[in-house]
C-alpha cells in the first residue's frame, strides 16, 4: 500500500471550477487559489443564503469511540461515506449529491503526534499538502487577529490606561505546539504573567466557527472580554474600537473554502477548533453553506463522541439551530481491543475477550447519543487488515441485540466503493425513521447543573470537584452568563479527566481546575484533569520525518 502522501500526490484532480460546476457554482462566483482550491466568493454566499432559499440537506454527523494509539480514522470515514453516497446515488441514477464538511488541519499535529487530517488511504480530501500546511492562510488570519488584539490591550495600558484594566484575561495565541510558551512574562509598564494558547484554542477561532455572517462575526469579536477593570467590570474589544481591524483581517478567511477528495466529491474545509480544549466543529458558515449546496452532507466533530459529539449538539447546533438527521459512530476492532484491556503489541491478534470488554466504550457512546441527544445512529465498522471474522461477528451480533445496526468499511483500502454499504445504510436510516434530536440540559440550568449533568450523563461520573480557584470563578460567571453551554476541556483518550482510564469508566470524579469565559463565541470553558491549551511536541515529533526530495516535493506528510 502507498503511503497517504504517495496516493494524494498521483491523483489527477478536476480543475476547481469544475468541481464548482458540479454544485452549480460559476466560475466569477470563486476566489481561485491556483488550480485545485477555491473560495466561494461573499455576493454568491449572500445570494445563496437568501430567505427565499428554503433548501436544506441532510446533515449527517461522523463522530468515533474515544481515540487509542491503534487507530479509529472518523475523518477517512466523513470522507469515504461522503464518496460512497455519490457512488450509490449514481448506481441508482438519481440526480442527489453528497459533499463533505470539515475541519482544517492545524499545524500542531501536522508537526507533533498525530499527523494532518486530511483523511488517509484513498478517502481523503486533495491538494493533501496545501490542506495540511498553510491552506488558504485562515489559521495565520486567526492568528494575527487574536495577537492583534493582545497588542493593542498593552498599547492601551502603555498609553495611561483609561480603561482603568487591572486583570488582563486575553492571550496570544501561535498555531504551533510550544509548551515554552505557557507561560510567559510581558515586559510592559506593568509586567504580568501571561501565556499562549495554540491557535485552534482561541476564542477567535471558535468565534470564527460560530459567526453566521460578517455581521455577526463582527458583533462576537466587540464583544469579547479582554480584561477586568480596577471596580471588577468587563473590558471588552469594542471598549478598545478593535471589532472593525479584527474583522478586516478576517474578512476573506470567512468565506468556505472548496477542494475536491480524491475521487472528486465537493468538500468544504473552514475553520478548525480542537474538541478537546475547544469545541471542536467546522464553521457554522460552512456547514449552513454546504446543507443549501447539496442533498446530503457529511460533517464530523473532533475526538470522542463525549467531547465532538456532545459539543457538536450543545454549542453548534445549539447556536445554529441546526437539525441533525443521522449519527454515524465509527469503531475499530483494534481500538475497542484496546479499550478492552489489549496492549499495542496484542492488538494484531485474534481475542474475543479484549473486545468483548471494549465493547462497553463504544456502547457507552451510543447510549449517550441515542438517549440523551435523541438521535439513530449507525456503527461504522472501519476495517483494518488483521481483523477476523469471528471478531467481526461478534461485534455486530452484540450490537444488533442492543439495537444498533454495524456496518463494515474498507473505505481506506477500496475509496468510496468500501463503504458503499454504509451510504445505504444511511440513506434507508433517513428515509425511514426520523431522529428526534434535543440538547442535553436547557440554557436556563445554572452552570454547575450544565457541568454535572454532562459529568453523569455522559461522562459517566459521580460527582464534580472544583479546584479552590474553579470554584471562585464559577461564583462570579454564574452572576451573569449562567445561561451560556459549557465547552469542557478534558483529555480525549477517556470518559474521566484522567487519560489512564481506558473503556467506560464509572464512579469517577470529574476534576474541574479552571473556568474562563469566551464571552464573545457564548459559552464558558471548563479546564479539567491535566489539559492544556498549548499542547508540547512529543519526543520524536513528526516534524522529523517532513522534507523536500531532490525535485521540490513535499515527502513524509501524514
Amino acid at each position: 500500500m502507498l503511503s497517504d502522501l504517495a496516493i494524494a500526490q498521483a491523483a489527477k484532480l478536476k480543475p476547481i471550477v469544475d468541481v464548482a460546476q458540479t454544485l452549480n457554482i460559476a466560475a466569477e462566483d470563486l476566489i481561485p487559489y491556483g488550480h485545485s482550491i477555491a473560495k466561494l466568493g461573499t455576493g454568491f454566499l449572500s445570494e445563496l443564503h437568501h430567505p427565499a432559499n428554503t433548501h436544506n440537506g441532510k446533515l449527517i454527523l461522523v463522530t468515533a469511540i474515544s481515540p487509542t494509539p491503534a487507530g479509529e480514522g472518523k475523518t477517512t470515514t466523513t470522507i469515504g461515506l461522503t464518496d460512497a453516497l455519490n457512488h450509490l446515488f449514481k448506481q441508482e441514477k438519481t440526480d442527489k449529491q453528497a459533499m463533505v464538511c470539515i475541519r482544517e488541519p492545524s499545524l500542531g499535529p501536522v508537526f507533533g503526534l498525530k499527523g494532518g487530517a486530511t483523511g488517509g488511504g484513498y478517502a481523503q480530501v486533495v491538494p493533501m499538502e496545501n490542506i495540511n500546511l498553510h491552506f488558504t492562510g485562515d489559521f495565520h488570519a486567526i492568528t494575527s487577529a487574536n495577537n492583534l488584539l493582545a497588542a493593542l490591550v498593552d498599547n492601551h495600558i502603555h498609553h495611561g490606561n483609561i480603561l482603568g484594566m487591572k486583570e488582563v484575561t486575553w492571550r496570544r495565541c501561535l498555531d504551533t505546539n510550544d509548551r515554552a510558551l505557557r507561560r510567559i512574562t510581558t515586559h510592559t509598564e506593568q509586567d504580568a504573567e501571561t501565556g499562549f494558547n495554540i491557535t485552534v484554542a482561541s476564542e477567535i477561532m471558535a468565534i470564527f466557527c460560530l459567526a453566521e455572517d460578517l455581521n455577526d462575526l463582527k458583533a462576537r469579536l466587540g464583544n469579547i472580554q479582554v480584561a477586568i477593570d480596577v471596580n471588577g467590570k468587563p473590558v471588552l474589544a469594542s471598549d478598545l474600537e478593535a471589532q472593525g481591524a479584527l474583522t478586516a483581517l478576517l474578512k476573506d478567511a470567512f468565506q468556505p473554502n472548496l477542494v475536491q477528495t480524491l475521487e472528486q466529491t465537493p468538500a468544504l474545509i473552514h475553520g478548525g477548533p480542537f474538541a478537546n480544549i475547544a469545541h471542536g466543529c467546522n464553521s457554522v458558515m460552512a456547514t449552513k453553506t454546504a446543507l443549501k449546496l447539496a442533498d446530503y452532507v457529511v460533517t464530523e466533530a473532533g475526538f470522542g463522541a463525549d467531547l465532538g459529539a456532545e459539543k457538536f449538539f450543545d454549542i453548534k447546533c445549539r447556536k445554529a439551530n441546526l437539525q441533525p438527521d443521522l449519527v454515524v459512530i465509527v469503531a475499530t476492532i483494534r481500538a475497542l481491543k484496546y479499550h478492552g484491556g489489549a496492549t499495542l503489541a496484542e492488538l494484531n491478534q485474534e481475542n474475543i475477550t479484549y473486545l468483548q470488554n471494549g465493547m462497553a466504550n463504544l456502547i457507552k457512546h451510543l447510549t449517550n447519543l441515542r438517549q440523551h441527544f435523541g438521535m439513530q445512529v449507525l456503527v461504522a465498522i472501519n476495517h483494518f487488515t488483521h481483523d477476523t471474522q469471528l471478531e467481526i461477528d461478534t461485534l455486530k451480533s452484540a450490537l444488533a441485540q442492543l439495537g444498533f445496526k454495524a456496518t463494515v468499511c474498507k473505505h481506506w483500502a477500496e475509496g468510496g466503493a468500501g463503504a458503499i454499504d454504509l451510504a445505504r445504510a444511511v440513506v434507508d436510516a433517513i428515509a425511514n425513521t426520523k431522529s428526534n434530536f434535543k440538547l442535553l440540559y436547557p440554557d436556563s440550568l445554572p452552570l454547575l447543573g450544565k457541568l454535572e449533568t454532562i459529568a453523569s450523563k455522559i461522562y459517566g461520573a459521580t460527582a464534580v470537584m472544583l479546584s479552590e480557584k474553579a470554584a471562585k470563578k464559577l461564583a462570579l460567571l454564574e452572576q451573569q452568563y449562567a445561561h451560556f453551554p459549557i465547552c469542557i476541556a478534558k483529555t480525549q483518550y477517556s470518559f474521566s479527566s484522567d487519560a489512564s482510564l481506558r473503556g467506560a469508566p464509572n464512579e469517577h470524579t470529574l476534576q474541574v481546575e479552571d473556568l474562563y469565559l469566551s464571552r464573545g463565541a457564548g459559552f464558558v470553558v471548563a479546564i479539567c484533569g491535566k489539559i492544556m491549551t498549548m499542547p508540547g511536541l512529543p519526543k520524536q515529533p513528526a516534524s522529523q520525518h517532513i522534507d523536500l526530495d531532490a525535485s521540490g516535493n513535499i515527502v513524509g506528510l501524514s
